[in-house]
């Protein structure tokens, strides 16, 4: 996403909004292995809230990651 940085006099130059995305290791126990996955603030909200495995399956579902 893009918008503008405006200053106190208004002065208008480009910027951009990047996504907050950080690395982590999650712990798969159905496949007793450990994840790594690329995922946003909000993402690791869902993961917490649903469980890896099912937030996986959702992810593929959606199309958001082809497999992990």
């Amino acid at each position: 996403m893009t918008g503008n940085n405006v200053s106190h006099a208004n002065n208008r130059t480009k910027r951009k909004f990047n996504p907050n995305l950080q690395t982590k290791k999650f712990y798969l126990e159905e496949e007793e292995r450990w994840v790594e996955l690329k995922v946003s603030a909000h993402g690791l909200r869902i993961i917490s809230k649903k469980g890896l495995k099912k937030a996986l399956e959702d992810a593929i579902e959606k199309g958001y990651i082809k497999n992990y």
